[in-house]
């Protein structure tokens, strides 16, 4: 029989952090795309591959063509299902998308990453926890081969062992009070506490303070020769540590909660994000929707202050005109793909609130030209012009040369792939990827005519500032260097092994 989308609902509610290290947090193949504790909408995931499961796993020396051809063997091919009512299949590919395989894509200058470009796994059976609901469902794909072998017992064994899943106090129920005992996440995993006793872990940035304000000033100077219109400047952090990937990302997920979060371990690599921007949500009807961010504000303890510096953010003409350029990117982009006349952008310039920055966000919307699918947007978009600047291609093009080192996972986007053309993927941004070398951590910002210098150095500071401490790095100011031969410290990317070419 043709291959179908099957899902049972429970008739309880667990959270997914509980369900999370009780079924999968020992996986090797396993993702969680967390919508977190308080989350009263959207969905969190949690895919665990099957050892023989099929992944796509690329480096620099693989074609995109053959990427993007292997990831299509996987979609449609799917029997109507007419129960589903619109909702987007979480059975799919589960992985990222690295910012370099976006550059190869492309055709611009692109360094070599040590991580891979690309990796997904395939996961037919997953645990969907609906917010909005508080609902737990089991989806899984059903056709004769699985049926065969078994899909009913783990669909029976899978309830169970979430039912035997103590329930916790429900946060949106009863908010902590002071004193109280760990949460169910904290309570189940040992969180990677900070140690007042223990030395900071040693933190090495790519570029220092002065190399990149000097950067900065040729991003000016490359805007005002009319180059470019945007630039968007990162930087690398370098953390010495190799902590239990799943207890640093819930040291992460407790001091910097988000709605597009999420944990991905595939082999040796782990990334762990606290990302609050969406880079393409595709639904069953065909709807792409993308959520560009540009325009930052630290958070203030003083409400006062605090509402000060949204205001001020709303208000700036620095800020709105950096967003409006990605918006123009992202209209572009999606129009590609999209039927005549369908490109809207039904929210411009909103500031929204997360636990350490305000952030200007917009919305882009469009609805997909048939046949496409999913693939075909991501194919568009990325990397999304939120991470790179405009025109996108001149933009790369710049950055390669003043970054001197890949930005790896770091700028790429993540999360899942449906088996039905849909898609739900987050940029990799507020992200940590962890590898046997160690932990690194991408920061960035857009820079336009208008920037500030030390305004700019400072922002790359705050958003990266709460990955550091969750690592037990040293904290932003307390790094020193600026020399060549710092530099060259800096960024081992460029001896760095390379990754096996070729999709497994």
């Amino acid at each position: 029989m043709p291959r179908r989308i099957r899902s049972l609902a429970l008739p309880s509610w667990r959270s997914p952090a509980d369900v999370f290290a009780a079924l999968a947090a020992h996986a090797p193949r396993v993702a969680w795309l967390d919508g977190g504790d308080d989350a009263t909408t959207g969905r969190s995931v949690i895919a665990v591959a099957d050892g023989d499961a099929p992944v796509v796993r690329a480096g620099a020396d693989a074609e995109p063509d053959a990427v993007y051809a292997a990831l299509a063997e996987q979609v449609g091919g799917l029997e109507p299902e007419p129960d589903r009512s619109g909702r987007r299949a979480a059975v799919g590919w589960h992985g990222w998308f690295g910012y370099e395989f976006g550059g190869r894509t492309l055709g611009v200058p692109s360094a070599v990453a040590a991580t891979p470009e690309v990796a997904f796994f395939l996961a037919d059976r997953v645990i969907v926890f609906e917010h909005d609901a508080r609902r737990i469902r089991l989806e899984w794909i059903e056709d004769d081969d699985r049926a065969a072998a078994g899909t009913d017992e783990w669909v029976q064994e899978t309830a169970a062992a979430i039912a035997r899943t103590e329930p916790h106090i429900d946060p949106l129920d009863a908010p902590a009070a002071e004193g109280a005992a760990p949460t169910a996440a904290a309570s189940t995993l040992e969180v990677a506490a900070d140690d007042p006793r223990r030395a900071p872990a040693p933190t090495r940035w790519r570029h220092s303070p002065d190399e990149y304000r000097r950067m900065i000033a040729e991003c000016r100077a490359a805007i005002m020769r009319g180059d470019a219109y945007q630039l968007c400047l990162t930087n690398r952090v370098d953390v010495d540590v190799r902590p239990d990937p799943v207890a640093a990302y819930l040291a992460l997920r407790a001091s910097s909660p988000s709605h597009h979060g999420g944990f991905v371990r595939i082999d040796d690599v782990a990334l762990l994000s606290a990302s609050p921007e969406q880079f393409l949500l595709v639904e069953p009807d065909g709807t792409v929707a993308t959520k560009p961010m540009k325009g930052t504000r630290p958070r203030s303890a003083d409400p006062a202050t605090d509402a000060a510096l949204r205001a001020e953010l709303h208000a700036s003409e620095k800020e709105r005109a950096e967003n409006l350029m990605i918006v123009d990117l992202m209209r572009n982009d999606l129009g590609r793909i999209a039927e005549l006349g369908t490109v809207r952008v039904p929210h411009l310039l909103e500031v929204e609130e997360y636990p350490h920055v305000h952030q200007l966000v917009s919305t882009v919307t469009a609805r997909l030209r048939h046949p496409l699918t999913a693939l075909d947007a991501v194919r568009s978009a990325f990397p999304a012009g939120s991470m790179t600047g405009a025109p996108k291609l001149s933009a790369m093009s710049i950055l390669h040369g003043l970054e001197r080192g890949p930005r790896g996972v770091y700028s790429g986007a993540f999360g899942c792939l449906g088996v039905d053309g849909t898609a739900d993927l987050a940029m990799v941004i507020r992200s940590i990827v962890l590898t046997p070398d160690g932990a690194s951590i991408g920061t960035g910002g857009g820079i336009t005519a208008l920037s500030d210098p030390d305004e700019e150095v400072e922002e790359t500071r705050i958003k990266a500032r709460a990955l550091i401490a969750a690592l037990g790095g040293e904290a932003p100011g307390a790094w020193t260097g600026g020399t060549d031969g710092d530099r060259a410290a800096a960024a081992p990317d460029a001896n760095a092994r390379r990754t096996p070419p070729g999709i497994e």
